[in-house]
C-alpha cells in the first residue's frame, strides 16, 4: 500500500470512530511546506492554515475560530508557537481530521528563537524557549497515536488500534444532556453552574433549557459574538444583554444564563446573580481561555445551595480522541481538581525552570496546583512559566504531593535615567510591573532602580488552607540579594488581611476598578534591606495623605489611617511638576492635584471639573470647547503649571528645569 493511499484509509478510520489526530513535520521551512501541500492535495478538506510568523494569508485571529468547524488545518510553529492559537484551532476540527504541526528541525529545535516570547518574556527580542520544546518533544515521542516525520527519515504510519464507530450528533439533546435539562426545567428556584472541557455542549444545553422552558430568559456573556450556538439553539426565545446593560435595568425573567461565567467579574455576577430567581453559570473548566476551576471554588462557594453540573461526554468527537489528549497533555490544561487532599508534614523547597527538564512531575503538579486555583491561568502563563527569563519558584510538597506554591518574577535594577522617565511619563519599557508602578504612580522617580521580587501566583490546596502554610512560603522567599518583596492584586479586606500577615505594607490602590476582578488593584511591598524599608515607608505615608481624597474618588475604604493632608509638601511639589512639565497621568497625580485646587485662588476649571465636579472627558470638552481628551490633557497640564508658577514661580521653574534636564 502506498504512502497515500495508506494516509486516506487511516483517515478514513479516523472519520468512523470520531477521532481526530496530530501529525507533526519536523525540518527546513521549506521542507515542512512541502510536505503539508501534499497532504493537502491527497485529503480533501478546508485546510485552514494558521501561523505564528502571520506570514500567511489565510490566518484568521483565535476570535474568529470560536465556534466553527474544519476540515484539517495546518498550524506552522516554525517561527514561534502560540499555543492559545494552538488549541482553538486543535478545538475546531471535525471528527477525521488532521492537524498537521510544523516545527523546526527536530535538534535544534530547542535553541531556535521562539517569536511568541515577545508576548510573555518581557524581552525585547525573541528567545529561545528550551523546557518547552523538550516538553513537547517528550509527549511527541510517548505517544504511539501522533505521526511525527522528521526530514531526511521516511514517513511510518502506525496502525492504530480499532474503536467502536462512532455516531455524530444530530442536534438532539445526547443521554447525558438530556438528563441535566430535564433537572433544569423541573428546577423551582436556585443558582446551578454547569461546567465541562471544549466540545461537550454546554452552550447547546443551555440553548435547549431556554427553548424548551415555558417562561422568559436573558442571556448574558462577556462578548455577544460567543453565544452563536447558544442563540442558534434557542432560536426566537433567544434574547442577549451585555452584563452592565443588564444590571442598569430593570428586567426580569425567569432564567438568567451566564455564559463563560468565569471571565465576568465576580462582583458584578453577585449582582446579576441576585436579580433573578434561576440562574445557569456555564464556564469552561479546561482550555485555551483559562480554568474555570478557580471559579468553583472562589465564586460558586459563596453559595452554599448551589447546584454542580459537569457535562463529560463530547459531543463533535469521540471519548478518548487522540488529538484533544495531546493538546490536553501538551499546554496541561488537567488542572487540580482537588479531590484528594495532600496528607503529611510539609516540607517547603525552591526550583528553578531546569526541573522541567531533570523532574517534570514537580513543576506540572505545580502548575495545575495554581491552575486550579486561579480564576484565568492560561497557556501563556504555562510559556512563562517554564522559559521567561527572572522566575522563581517554592512548593510546599507532602511526599510526591504539592499542597503549596509561589512564584516569585525579578523585578526592578534600571538604571537611574530609566527610572526618572518612567517617573515622568517618558517611557514604559517591558515588565516590571510593581516597580515601573512604583516609579510611575508614586513619589520616588529612582524607585524602580531598587530590586525586588514580585509575587506573581500563590496558592495552596483548598483542603490544606489556614494551617499557615502561604506564609511560611512567603517566609522562605526573602533572600538577601532583594530590596523588597512586592505584590499586585484585585483589592478584597480577605486578601490583605493575608498580606498583612505575611508583613507587606499598603502603598498603592488603584484609582478604576479592574475588569478581570471587578477589583481595586492594590500594591503592597515587604521591606528586605534599608532602601526597600525607606521606599515602602515612603510610599505608605504617600498613601495615607492621599486616602481620603482616593476614597472620595473610588468608593473604598482605604485601609490605612489617613492624614487628612491639606498642605502641599515637598512631595506633592514635585509630583505637581510632573504633571504639569511632563508626562504624568492625571488620576495619578489625584491627590496633589486636589490639594493643589485648595491653595490656589485660580478657577482652573479643566482640572476643578474632573476631580471636583467629577465631570466626564467628554463633558469637559463640550463645555470647555475643547476638540478631544488629547486637548483637553494639554489644557489641565497648562493650567496646573499656571497654578505652581503663581504660587512660586522660582521653585516652579527649578523643578521644570530638572524634569526636562533628566
Amino acid at each position: 500500500m502506498s504512502g497515500n493511499t495508506a494516509l486516506n484509509a487511516l483517515t478514513a478510520q479516523m472519520a468512523q470512530e470520531g477521532i481526530r489526530c496530530l501529525l507533526v513535520l519536523s525540518g527546513e521551512d521549506h521542507w515542512c511546506r512541502e510536505q503539508a501541500q501534499r497532504f493537502r492535495e491527497s485529503l480533501p478538506g478546508d485546510w485552514l492554515w494558521v501561523s505564528s510568523a502571520a506570514s500567511e494569508g489565510t490566518s484568521p485571529a483565535l476570535q474568529t475560530l470560536l465556534g466553527r468547524e474544519f476540515r484539517h488545518a495546518v498550524f506552522d510553529a516554525s517561527q514561534g508557537f502560540d499555543a492559545a492559537a494552538f488549541a482553538a484551532l486543535s478545538g475546531t476540527l471535525r471528527a477525521g481530521s488532521w492537524l498537521v504541526l510544523m516545527t523546526p528541525p527536530w535538534d535544534v529545535w530547542q535553541k531556535c528563537p521562539d517569536s511568541d516570547s515577545l508576548r510573555w518574556s518581557d524581552c525585547s527580542s525573541p528567545i529561545p524557549t528550551p523546557h518547552f520544546v523538550h516538553h513537547l518533544r517528550r509527549i511527541i515521542a510517548a505517544d504511539p497515536q501522533t505521526l511525527h516525520w522528521q526530514q531526511h527519515l521516511p514517513l511510518r504510519l502506525p496502525a492504530f488500534p480499532e474503536r467502536c464507530p462512532w455516531q455524530a450528533a444530530t442536534g438532539e439533546p445526547l443521554p447525558e444532556q438530556s438528563a441535566i435539562l430535564q433537572q433544569l426545567l423541573q428546577m423551582p428556584t436556585g443558582i446551578v453552574a454547569l461546567t465541562a472541557a471544549r466540545g461537550r455542549g454546554k452552550s447547546a444545553l443551555a440553548g435547549q433549557l431556554i427553548s424548551r422552558f415555558n417562561g422568559t430568559a436573558i442571556v448574558t456573556a462577556p462578548a455577544k459574538a460567543a453565544t452563536d450556538v447558544l442563540a442558534q439553539f434557542a432560536g426566537d426565545k433567544f434574547r442577549f444583554m451585555a452584563p452592565d446593560a443588564l444590571l442598569d435595568s430593570d428586567t426580569q425573567a425567569d432564567w438568567l444564563v451566564v455564559d463563560e461565567a468565569a471571565a465576568i467579574p465576580a462582583p458584578l455576577l453577585h449582582r446579576l446573580v441576585a436579580r433573578f430567581p434561576r440562574t445557569l453559570l456555564t464556564t469552561t473548566v479546561q482550555g485555551y481561555e483559562g480554568t474555570g476551576r478557580g471559579f468553583l471554588l472562589k465564586f460558586c462557594a459563596r453559595f452554599p445551595h448551589l447546584l454542580r453540573l459537569e457535562l463529560r461526554q463530547p459531543v463533535r468527537w469521540a471519548q478518548g480522541c487522540p488529538l484533544e489528549k495531546w493538546v490536553s497533555d501538551a499546554l496541561v490544561f488537567d488542572d487540580d481538581n482537588f479531590a484528594t487532599t495532600p496528607q503529611g508534614d510539609i516540607v517547603i523547597s525552591p526550583f528553578e525552570q531546569v526541573l522541567w527538564q531533570t523532574q517534570p512531575a514537580v513543576p506540572l503538579a505545580v502548575y495545575r496546583l495554581l491552575s486550579g486555583a486561579h480564576y484565568r491561568t492560561s497557556p501563556l502563563d504555562l510559556r512563562r512559566m517554564m522559559d521567561a527569563p527572572g522566575q522563581h519558584f517554592l512548593h510546599a510538597a507532602c511526599g510526591s504531593e504539592i499542597a503549596g506554591a509561589l512564584w516569585l518574577v525579578d523585578e526592578g535594577g534600571l538604571s537611574a535615567e530609566l527610572s526618572q522617565a518612567v517617573w515622568a511619563g517618558f517611557r514604559r519599557p517591558r515588565g516590571n510591573l510593581v516597580a515601573q508602578s512604583l516609579a510611575a504612580h508614586g513619589g520616588d522617580p529612582l524607585a524602580a532602580t531598587l530590586i525586588g521580587r514580585r509575587v506573581s501566583r500563590i496558592a495552596v490546596h483548598p483542603g490544606r488552607q489556614r494551617e499557615g502554610i502561604g506564609q511560611r512560603l512567603i517566609s522562605r522567599a526573602l533572600v538577601a540579594n532583594c530590596d523588597y518583596l512586592s505584590v499586585s492584586f484585585g483589592f478584597t479586606p480577605e486578601l490583605w488581611r493575608f498580606w498583612q500577615r505575611c508583613g507587606f505594607i499598603l502603598v498603592r490602590i488603584g484609582n478604576h476598578k479592574e475588569a478581570s476582578s471587578g477589583c481595586y488593584t492594590a500594591m503592597a511591598m515587604r521591606p528586605l534591606s534599608d532602601a526597600g524599608k525607606r521606599l515602602a515607608e515612603r510610599e505608605h505615608y504617600r498613601l495615607r495623605r492621599d486616602a481620603d481624597i482616593l476614597s472620595q474618588w473610588n468608593g473604598e475604604d482605604i485601609p490605612v489611617q489617613s492624614l487628612k493632608a491639606s498642605t502641599l509638601n515637598d512631595d506633592d511639589w514635585l509630583a505637581l511638576a510632573g504633571f504639569a512639565f511632563a508626562h504624568r497621568p492625571l488620576l495619578t497625580s489625584l491627590g496633589c492635584l486636589s490639594r493643589l485646587l485648595h491653595h490656589t485662588q485660580q478657577t482652573l476649571p479643566a482640572l476643578h471639573g474632573r476631580l471636583h465636579d467629577k465631570l466626564s472627558d467628554a463633558q469637559l470638552c463640550a463645555i470647555l470647547s475643547v476638540a478631544g481628551r488629547k486637548a483637553l490633557l494639554a489644557l489641565q497640564r497648562e493650567e496646573a503649571a499656571q497654578a505652581l508658577l503663581m504660587l512660586d514661580a522660582e521653585r516652579a521653574q527649578r523643578l521644570r528645569d530638572r524634569i526636562l534636564q533628566e
